[in-house]
């Protein structure tokens, strides 16, 4: 019957399989063991505690040693490379045996024919003798390099002769239900039959090998053979064994696990005959080389390859094993060069467990760019890089080196094919550490306005430079072209985008020579500009640039690099336009003349005339010649005033505006008055009244209005 498959714990599993590797004995070499001489006991019975002694080994190992009390696989003792326990039998919910059995070989199934060519079905009451209640399987490599097979199995009845059967397949097979089985032989496949009798002992047993593929043909011809392990001598290649009287307590053994017999039920007993053991040196019989994935075993009606098929059970080991693991070159996270290339490759470390020579290829994939954010690793697809390689033995296999040329996380795959004819199988490695991640440059970006301050009516300019800047992914070449490219990559792109404030860093300056932004484009590292612009007001301004990055390869200028004012560089000045002032002083002379008449009560005519003149002295005279000289050029200002009278004191005042004096100097004025009748007197002054004037002008250009 199929049953629960217990896998393997050994790290480093790929698949469950079960292999054994021949090694060709060389000189040298120590000579072989009887198998049953190694430290595995081939004694009637499962318990390591009955310690034995042959051919100068004690054997301290039994199958309690593989398994626990649930038939669970335990730490594999040294030497050991795997080991299965299959359960065949099931219990009722009391505890009790259940006579059913889910899979059962039927009728016409014969070893000889392909395995598709076999079937099976369920069965409510299985033949006591036939019944197969545990079996199990272990891979042992021995001191000297043998590889050998230890198996056995468990029947619920000890009626009789009985024969059994092992099947150990390189490949897979399976078969629930009422159906055929699926799987296929592969060259080198093993039959192991052995026959066993009422006297307690094994009477022969036998290996057969099948010789081609699918459709080939079991050998008639036993290509080992050997007797009851109890019996035989040394360098004995196959044997095997039952619990016989010498064992337990008259021939009934006690498994630390359950099983099941007729005359006890499901408990832990066995009672003679009823446990079936062997062991087979595949290397010196000239077997191994072989990968066998599925052991099946059998009760049968004889040892005879035509015999009729009963009940079975498979189960699967991992003695065989590919290991494929991957280092990439550069590992973790890098940053792209200013080159815009990574050279990148994988180096993978190949382990066949069990078979030393094998013929299969390895291939090397990568993908990506996959997002710098995601963590898929490179599971299927990708591209090739190089070629296939064939491999044909254990080792370290670089692949060809690989270059890419786009930022993001790229992941390498190892694909090791197997050798299905060996029953290799195939391996793979796709770990996240194969991964490794190639960042983006962050740009540097330095800007500078021009020469300023400037004055108004003048256009301000700025220019940038960009650095750390890396170029562009290639193209032409595999996945999305950055992959081995056939063109590289050109240098950075983008644009410098430049924008002029006010001094409020909110305001975009107004003038002539926008719109704003103005832009220039970038072509690699560079200084790139200048722009410029005329504002329409005087004030303080300031630049901001900013690079809007190459995607993906060069990210955007930082945000700290076009913040407006924080960069003294960027500020510019533009000033009003400058003026100068000069003064020039001048004064309006004006003079008063009181009359008043010596008698008192007395009214001056009416009729007076006032007569008013100003004179500049000249240099050297005296006031009075300055006054006489009526003629002169001395003469600045004369005003008349008539009627003047009509009170005892008239005052009369000059109206001078238009006669302005600029000049330091001496100004004197001569006032004369006729009162137009001969009752009174006409006076005039003494030409004394004089005003000394001094101007002091500024002479510009001044200075700057607060």
């Amino acid at each position: 019957m199929w049953r629960r498959v217990r896998q393997p714990k050994r790290a480093g599993l790929v698949l469950a399989v079960f292999a054994v590797l021949v090694g060709v004995v060389s000189f040298g070499v120590t000579p072989a063991n009887a198998v049953h001489d190694e430290t595995f006991q081939l004694d009637g019975d499962a318990s390591a505690s009955t310690t034995t002694s042959i051919g100068g080994t004690t054997q301290t190992l039994d199958w309690d040693s593989l398994f626990d009390a649930g038939g669970n696989e335990k730490a594999l003792p040294a030497g050991f490379t795997a080991s299965v326990f299959s359960r065949d039998f099931r219990t009722n919910a009391n505890g009790s045996f259940n006579t059913s059995d889910p899979s059962t070989f039927t009728e016409g199934s014969k070893d000889g024919l392909p395995i598709t060519g076999w079937s099976c079905t369920p069965t409510n009451n299985e033949t006591d003798k036939i019944d197969v209640m545990n079996a199990y399987a272990a891979a042992y490599t021995a001191p000297n390099g043998d590889h050998i097979l230890y198996f056995g199995q468990e029947r619920n009845d000890n009626t009789g002769s009985s024969n059994v059967g092992f099947w150990f397949l390189q490949g897979g097979a399976s078969c629930t239900g009422d159906a055929s089985f699926t799987g296929a032989h592969v060259d080198g496949d093993l039959l192991i039959v052995s026959e066993y009798s009422n006297g307690g002992s094994v009477s022969t047993i036998k290996v057969y090998r099948w010789n081609g593929g699918a459709n080939g043909t079991l050998g008639s011809t036993a290509v080992a053979s050997g007797v009851d392990c109890k019996l035989t001598g040394a360098n004995d290649n196959v044997c095997g064994t039952v619990n016989a009287a010498s064992n337990g307590v008259a021939g009934t053994i006690t498994t630390p696990w359950l099983t099941a017999n007729k005359d006890d039920g499901a408990g832990h007993s066995l009672r003679t005959r009823e446990l079936f053991e062997a062991g087979l040196n595949l290397t010196a019989s000239g077997l191994g080389g072989h990968c066998f994935n599925t052991y099946l075993a059998d009760t049968r009606s004889s040892d005879s390859l035509d015999a009729s098929l009963h009940d079975f059970t498979l189960g699967q080991l991992g003695e065989c094993t590919t290991s494929v693991v991957t280092t990439p070159t550069p590992s973790g996270t890098s940053t792209m060069p200013a080159s815009g290339s990574v050279s990148t490759s994988d180096s993978a470390v190949l382990n066949v467990t069990g078979i030393a020579v094998f013929n299969s290829t390895l291939k090397f994939f990568l993908c990506g760019p996959l997002g710098l954010n995601t963590s898929s690793t490179c599971t299927t697809s990708g591209v090739q890089i190089g070629s296939t390689q064939a491999v044909t033995a254990n080792g370290t296999y670089p692949s060809d080196a690989a270059t890419v040329t786009a930022v993001g996380r790229y992941c390498w795959r190892a694909e090791f094919a197997g050798d299905a004819s060996l029953g290799v199988p195939p391996g793979s490695d796709s770990s996240v550490n194969e991964c490794f991640k190639v960042n983006p440059r962050q740009p540097t970006l330095k800007t500078n306005a021009g020469p300023g301050p400037v004055n108004f009516g003048s256009p301000v300019t700025d220019s940038a430079t960009i650095g750390n800047t890396a170029n562009q992914p290639g193209t032409g070449g595999l996945g999305d072209g950055s992959i081995n490219p056939t063109t590289p990559g050109a240098k950075a792109g983008g644009t410098i985008s430049f924008t002029l404030y006010k001094d409020d860093c909110v305001t975009v300056a107004t003038g002539t020579g926008g719109p704003f932004p103005k832009t220039a484009t970038v072509n690699g590292d560079g200084t790139y500009g200048p722009v410029s612009f005329t504002p329409d007001a005087p004030g303080t301004y300031h630049w901001v640039a900013s690079y809007s990055g190459s995607s993906p390869n060069t990210l955007a200028s930082l945000a700290s690099a076009s913040v407006c004012g924080q960069d003294p560089d960027e500020d510019v000045v533009v000033r009003q336009i400058a003026t100068s002032i000069a003064t020039t002083q001048s004064a309006y002379p004006n003079d008063s003349h009181t009359v008043t008449s010596s008698k008192a009560g007395d009214i001056l005519p009416a009729t007076g005339t006032v007569s008013f003149k100003l004179y500049q002295a000249a240099s050297g005279n005296s006031a009075l010649a300055n006054c006489q000289s009526a003629g002169a050029t001395g003469l600045l200002y004369t005003q008349t005033m008539n009627n003047v009278g009509g009170a005892h004191s008239v005052t009369t005042s000059t109206s001078n505006t238009t006669v302005a004096v600029n000049a330091s100097g001496t100004y004197f004025w001569s006032v004369t008055y006729d009162p137009g009748d001969a009752q009174h007197v006409g006076r005039q002054n003494l030409c004394t009244e004089n005003t000394a004037t001094t101007f002091t002008n500024d002479t510009g250009p001044g200075a700057q209005v607060p």
